[in-house]
Formats: structure tokens, sequence, C-alpha cells
């Protein structure tokens, strides 16, 4: 079986390997989509393919929508031309549940796929054709936060705004630009990026004010907010060879030019959430209809906090640095691990629980179960500490960070807290990058190491005596958590819990088995 529009005609061997198939007409879809675009995507990446995709998918299966997903990719062109183009843009989408078992359908809802460059002047064309057309509704991102600070004529931000001048100096028709990227007040950040880039452009005389107010006009282009989650790891080799088995052909992962990890299928978890800001000023499709949560600012603001502030990022986090001390390379396998998973239990449902804001569209109380009970430990997403331990420094502000002023604001300081400053202890043992048993491993990739890694350096495992207060200048540091933490009066106590990891190999699991009550583990 091949994953092209021809091959899917050959019904039976998919419907034999339980691979579902569009219901919907593909090539009267593409025609439509060509006359009347209404969806453009800017990042061709591996969420985007089986979380937007998908909800397109169920639209059109449920002929709540008559066009799809115009997608364009504008960093990593090897995608569009080793997984789109040879696969006519089918997506293999392939759902990794916790009992072992998949779901595997066939998506038909993504259209052209385009490289967005100065290079390619053929797509270049067509896309702005597309931006001109005034059915053009909404154009989303999954370009991740790096992607609204780049510069130059192919960035991703230079070459939209180019092509909203080019919508402006047609007929100024309104649209919506939604970023759907995990980062916190994303629509802000795009904003910001298109409205820096026409400033710029303005001051070069290369647009007219009317542009820039053209943008800054929330009637005509909004930049509405989101909050996305759904864990989507690369490709995993045993969901390749089991595809292979039943007959599918062609499958195999590749990794480009540009270390993108992706193939013709994508394997996800089934949980997925998406709120979006109910602010388009052209309409949109009715992505209530598959699932997706349309509100306002401040309820996105507020599930986005819940998410990344109590029930998930902040549990992630501790399971990324002690997993790399304690030897795991999945974050199935801590889940396992009596103390990791009364860790993350005492993080979230314990200690982030009594500040969490309720956003009122999801109860955070189910959200973190499902979490903890459901979504980590699932074995089939091959998804590993080392990897979310990348820019911890980056994250610990708010992940841990809110919490402790949230704390100090209610009780006037944060000592109750234990399981917290447990994973910022945590965090800082790991940066002398020596894991619990003596063994040096690799540090993930953090801008601020170089500084970090310089502050702790003569610290030995195994000689307390070498720590001499080197960890005062992090913890008192309001730019890495959003607060000094002697100040929130749980400094001296992450330091405690430090000292009592370094005092002796095998001490981070000591300390664990200290401050943790295991009988109520998920172990």
């Amino acid at each position: 079986m091949k994953l092209t529009l021809e091959g899917i005609q050959e019904r039976e061997g998919w419907n034999t390997a339980n691979i579902a198939l569009p219901s919907y007409h593909i090539e009267k879809i593409r025609q439509n989509t060509k006359e009347k675009p209404v969806w453009v995507h800017f990042g061709a990446g591996n969420i985007f393919r089986i979380f937007m995709g998908g909800l397109a998918d169920t639209l059109l299966s449920m002929g709540k929508m008559q066009t799809g997903i115009i997608c364009v990719e504008t960093f990593d062109f090897d995608v569009i031309d080793k997984i789109y183009k040879p696969f006519d843009n089918l997506v293999l989408a392939v759902t990794l549940k916790a009992d072992g078992s998949t779901d595997k359908k066939v998506l038909g809802s993504l259209m052209e796929a385009y490289k967005a460059s100065s290079d390619f002047p053929e797509d270049w064309h067509d896309l702005k054709e597309i931006f001109i057309n005034p059915s053009l509704q909404m154009v989303s991102f999954t370009i991740t936060e790096k992607g609204y600070t780049l510069k130059g004529p192919n960035s991703a931000i230079s070459l939209v705004c180019a092509l909203l001048y080019e919508r402006y100096k047609s007929h100024q028709a309104p649209i919506a630009l939604v970023s759907m990227d995990n980062c916190s007040h994303n629509g802000e950040k795009l904003q910001t990026a298109v409205l820096d880039t026409a400033k710029e452009w303005l001051k070069k005389g290369s647009v007219n004010e009317g542009f820039l107010s053209y943008l800054s006009d929330e009637n005509q282009v909004s930049f509405p907010w989101t909050m996305i989650d759904k864990i989507t790891p690369r490709p995993a080799d045993s969901v390749y060879e089991a595809l292979e088995r039943s007959g599918v052909e062609n499958m195999k992962p590749v990794i480009t030019s540009k270390k993108t990890y992706i193939a013709p299928f994508v394997n996800a978890e089934a949980p997925q959430y998406l709120v979006i800001e109910d602010s388009f000023p052209n309409g949109c499709p009715p992505l209530e209809k598959a699932g997706v949560y349309l509100t306002d600012r401040d309820t996105v603001n507020n599930v986005e906090r819940m998410k990344v502030t109590t029930c998930l990022n902040p549990l992630h986090t501790a399971l990324a640095v002690y997993g790399c001390l304690l030897g795991y390379t999945f974050i199935a396998d801590e889940m396992k691990d009596c103390e990791l998973s009364r860790l993350v239990y005492e993080i979230g449902p314990v200690e982030g629980m009594p500040v969490v804001i309720n956003p009122g569209i999801l109860s955070p109380a189910a959200f973190v179960d499902e979490v903890i009970r459901v979504r980590f430990p699932n074995p089939f997403i091959p998804d590993t500490p080392q990897r979310i331990a990348t820019d911890t420094s980056q994250k610990v502000g708010i992940r841990y960070g809110e919490t402790i002023k949230a704390y100090v604001e209610k009780y006037g300081n944060a000592k109750k807290l234990t399981a917290i400053p447990l994973a910022i202890a945590g965090w800082c043992r790991y940066l002398i990058g020596v894991d619990d048993k003596g063994t040096p491993f690799e540090l993930s990739p953090d801008p601020m190491f170089p500084k970090l890694v310089q502050t702790l350096k003569g610290i030995e495992i195994g000689n307390p005596k070498s720590y001499s207060g080197q960890l005062k200048s992090i913890l008192s540091d309001d730019s890495i958590f959003g607060i000094n933490l002697y100040e929130a009066g749980i400094g001296e106590k992450i330091e405690d819990m430090f000292l009592e990891e370094i005092t002796q190999f095998g001490g981070v699991r000591n300390t664990l088995k200290k401050y943790l009550n295991t009988e109520k583990s998920y172990c």
C-alpha cells in the first residue's frame, strides 16, 4: 500500500490494516481551496500535521468545511520535498494509546505545500495570490517561539509581512493571525514581531503609514492568543516497523539537513487541547465543532497559566532533571518510580492546587489527574527527560516562580512548600552534570549554562565541604525565578536539600525518600 492519492484508492488493503481513509472527495476539496482559500498555516512540522490537520480532517468529514489547509514552510524545505510532495500531501496519523493500541488514519486535509522564499518564485507568486483573496480568514503558525525573533528577508515574520502588504494593497480585507506555538502570550509575541517588522519597513520607506494602521487595527488584523497542548514526539521506529508489517510502504523516518526528525506518519498521544481567543474579523472555520475551545483572552491566559504553572509543565521539568540524575531515558518509566511519581503529585495536586487559577472551561483537578494517571505514564509515547530538560533556566521562573509568588501573596511566604523546593534543588544538582551513581552526562542545551556551570564550579559529589554557598547567587536571582527565593522564605531550604543531594553518591535518591511520602505514590 502506498500513501498517495492513487494508492488510497485501493481501499481493501487499508481496511484490512485498520487504517481509516478520508470520507470526503480530496480532489474536490483541493479545487475548492484553490478557488476560495480559508486557512493558511506556517510551519509544516509534526504537531501541525496531526493536530491542525486532524481538526480540519474532522470538519471535512462532518461536512462543516469545504476547504482544507494550505501549508507553508519557511525553514526546512526538505520537509516539503521529502514528506509532502512524494505522498501527495497526505498524512498517516497514528494515535498512541496508553493501553498499547493505536488508531491509524489517513488525513487528506492538507492541500498545497509551499516553500516560502524568494528562491522559489513560483511558490511565492501563488502565495501572493492566496493572500490577496478576500476569502482567506486565518493564518496560523507553529514556527516555535524562536521563529518570532528571527530576522532577515526570508524569516517567517518578514515573509508574512510581505504577504500581508500584498493583501493591504489589494483590498485591505480583514484577517486573523493565530499563533499556535506553545509559549506564553503567543498572540502578543506574534503581534509584536509583525508590527516591529512593519515599523522598520516604514522607516526605510518600503511601506506606507496606512499599512501600519491596517496591521494595528484589531478589526482588520487580529492576533488571537491560544493555548495548545498535545505531546507529539519524534517518529518512533516501533511505529514505522508496525506500519511496514501491515503493508504500508516507504514509511521510514528521515532526518533532514536542518536536523528535523520527520516521517510520512506522525505519532502522538490522544489527549489534545486547543483554546483560542475568539477574535476573527473575517470569520473562521467552525473549529469548536472539532473540540476547540473558543473563548475570551482572559480565559485563554488562565488556561495557559493553569497548564504551565501548575498542571503539566512544572511536573515535566521535575521529571526531566531528576530523570537525568537517576539514569532514566523515558518519561513513562519515571512514573513507575515511587519517589518521582510522588514528587509530581506533590508539585501539582498538593502544592499547586491551592493557588491555581481555575479557568472555568477546564477543570484543573481533572487536567492534572489526566497528566499524572494517563499522559505521563503512557509507555508508548517515547518522550525523554533529556529533551524536556532543554532550556530549563528559561522555564523555571514560570513553572515554579509563579506558584512561589502566589504563596507569598497568600500566606506571606512560601515556607509551606516542599516539593517545589525539591524540584529546584534537583535542577541545581543537575547542573553539575554527574548522575547519582557518579557517571558524567551531557547537559541539555540552555543559554545560561556557561554562567550557571561556572557558578557551581568546584562542588564535588561526596565532598559536602566543597559547597560554600555557591547556590546563593542563583537562588537570589529574580531574573531566573521571578522572585528572590530567600525573600520568599525557601532559599535556605533549597540549599539544605542540595547539600544532602551532593553529600554522597546516592544522595539524590536518599533526599527524595527523605522528603516524600511514597505511601500514596502512583508506582
